[in-house]
Formats: C-alpha cells, sequence, structure tokens
C-alpha cells in the first residue's frame, strides 16, 4: 500500500484492513451534477477501487459554479458529464478504475448498471429516478444514499434493503409534478452541496469497510443559510409499504421508459428513441448540415433549427433546448434523426 492514503489509515475508523475493503469495492453513482460529481472526486480520492458514472447529460457554463470536476474548456466542449468526470478523476487517482456510462438511467437499464455494485450512491436531480433507485436496490439487495440538494437545504438517508426502511416508507408517493423547488428554479449553493455530499460518502466508507453499526440511521436535514440542522430519527420499516414489503416495484417494473420529459427546471426537454440505436453522429451532421448549423465531437452532435438547440447522443438521445413543449421537441426529433 502506497503512502497515498497514509492519512486516511492513520484514522481508527478505516486503518489498513479498511483500506483494503475500499480498494474491492464496487460503487455506482448515479448522476454527475453537482452532488455526483462531489460524490465521485471523495469515493477516488479516498481509493475506492471501482466508480461506475451513469449521467444522460453534458456540461454547461452555468454548472461550473458548483460541479466541482469540470472545467471552462469541458463547458465550451460540451462533454457529457460521465467523460469529462472520468477524465479528471484519471487525473486525481489513477489507481482507480472509472466506468462512464452516457446514458439515461431507467427501467430499461438500471439492473445492468447496479448488478455488481457493493452501495448506489443517488446524485440525481428527480424523484423518478430516486424511487427507481429505491426499487432496484430493494430488488437485489444492494444499499443505496439517497441525497438531494436546492438553494441552500438539502437531506439525505441511507436505505439499506431489509434492514432500514426505503424510501416509499418515508415518502410513499413522489411530489406532483411542478410542486417542489429545483436549482432552476430556487437556485443552489455550492455549501449545501458539500454538506450533503460529506454524509453521503460518509455513509458510504461506512458501508464499504463494514461499519453498518455507525450508520446514522435517520432522515438527515440541512438549511445552512438558516443554520437549521435536523435528525430525524426514522421508525420501522411500514409492514404496508408496496416496494420493501410487498416487493411491487412499480418503478422498475414498467414496460419500457417514456420518450419524453421536461428536464428540472429547465426550458429543455429529452427525447428517447424507441428502440436502442448507435447512432452514427459524424454521418448524421453531414445530412443536417444544409439544414442546419451543425457541430459534432465524438460524444454527441449539436445543431439549432427554427430557434431550437438539439444536442443529439451516440445512443440516440437528445436534449433539445428552446421549449417545454413535448410535441413540438419531438417534431424537430423526427424531422431530423427520425421517429
Amino acid at each position: 500500500m502506497t503512502d497515498r492514503y497514509s492519512r486516511q489509515t492513520l484514522f481508527g475508523g478505516i486503518g489498513p484492513e479498511g483500506q483494503r475493503k475500499l480498494a474491492d469495492s464496487r460503487v455506482l453513482i448515479v448522476g454527475c451534477g453537482a452532488l455526483g460529481a462531489s460524490h465521485a472526486e471523495t469515493l477516488a480520492r479516498a481509493g475506492v477501487g471501482f466508480i461506475r458514472l451513469a449521467d444522460r447529460d453534458f456540461v454547461e457554463s452555468s454548472n461550473l459554479q458548483r460541479q466541482t470536476l469540470y472545467s471552462e474548456s469541458d463547458a465550451a466542449e460540451r462533454l457529457p458529464k460521465a467523460v469529462a468526470a472520468k477524465r479528471r478523476l484519471a487525473e486525481v487517482n489513477s489507481e482507480v478504475e472509472i466506468d462512464a456510462r452516457v446514458v439515461d438511467v431507467n427501467c430499461s437499464n438500471i439492473e445492468a448498471l447496479i448488478y455488481d455494485i457493493d452501495v448506489i450512491l443517488d446524485g440525481s436531480d428527480n424523484f423518478e429516478v430516486r424511487y427507481l433507485l429505491n426499487d432496484v436496490a430493494i430488488k437485489h439487495g444492494v444499499p443505496w444514499i439517497y441525497g438531494a440538494a436546492v438553494s441552500s437545504y438539502g437531506t439525505t438517508m441511507t436505505v439499506i434493503p431489509g434492514e432500514t426502511p426505503c424510501l416509499r416508507c418515508v415518502f410513499e408517493e413522489m411530489p406532483p409534478v411542478g410542486s417542489a423547488p429545483t436549482c432552476d428554479t430556487a437556485g443552489v449553493i455550492q455549501p449545501i452541496i458539500t454538506t450533503i455530499s460529506a454524509v453521503q460518502t460518509t455513509e458510504a466508507l461506512k458501508l464499504l469497510t463494514g461499519r453498518r453499526d455507525l450508520l446514522h440511521g435517520s432522515l438527515m436535514q440541512f438549511d445552512v443559510w438558516k443554520n437549521d440542522w435536523r435528525k430525524i430519527t426514522l421508525s420501522d420499516r411500514d409492514p404496508q409499504c408496496e416496494a420493501c414489503a410487498n416487493r411491487v416495484f412499480i418503478y422498475l417494473d414498467r414496460e419500457a421508459p417514456i420518450d419524453g420529459i421536461h428536464l428540472c427546471g429547465r426550458d429543455a426537454v429529452q427525447i428517447l428513441p424507441h428502440s436502442r440505436v448507435s447512432l452514427d453522429l459524424v454521418g448524421l451532421a453531414a445530412r443536417i448540415g444544409a439544414s442546419c448549423e451543425t457541430k459534432v465531437n465524438e460524444y454527441l452532435l449539436r445543431f439549432n433549427c427554427d430557434g431550437l438547440e438539439a444536442t443529439v447522443f451516440q445512443d440516440g438521445r437528445a436534449i433539445v433546448r428552446g421549449t417545454d413543449d413535448l410535441a413540438v421537441a419531438r417534431s424537430l426529433y423526427s424531422r431530423y434523426i427520425g421517429s
């Protein structure tokens, strides 16, 4: 063992044996935005041996205020966040294996993402994904750590399938669409990201080193601007919970993901292809270029048409900016990419 981790192994909670366990551990981080970027850097620096990153989006300049893995050049290139994160983490710790997946995490692919994973960390920006993570974690018995942050407020809890209450025990239903603030409607400051990620990653280190006895066992809530810190002790698992008691996984067992979704308060829509594809982005750019301004790299194609900006990924997904109308976004997709 190199001296890279010498200060961490001096910490009694980890020690040399804990460090060896971390090196043998495998983590999935869903979402590489503010929370996910912070999770990834912390765990890579800690020496977690394998980190899988799954994210559907690309780096924009508005991300740089809080998404600490990314640079101005990443935003200028519109790099997929998972790719940019992998590049940066390789410079941080070359001993860690980083598996970057540029994907929209949904019911069709989540089980393939978690099959060899020890712990799942939530870095997502929507409740649909979190309830999906709750379903798949319970079905396969994988611990997962929920986290959310907006404005100056954040919350987190750790779910151990079969032992602790799950997300649906605490929040039986998702909040109605539009009822909860987002980073694009209420803003967000970096300190709350750091705070929530610190709790989530510390819980992950405890799980990975076998110290479940030290998990906080609660719903933690923080408002760093109002100096409000709460630890809400959780009751026992709900014996009527649809997910962890009855094993009814409504978010996981859908036939297929929906083909369009509004993106977290942004004036943008994501469109999903109806079947699995692998696009020739260069060829597509050549065809579209006769009608629209295009820019292409090995990860994505960006083009502007009819006052809208579309970013197309190799897996056929597209993010259409400049509208929140699903029909308008689908129409653009159909005209230039196909049905």
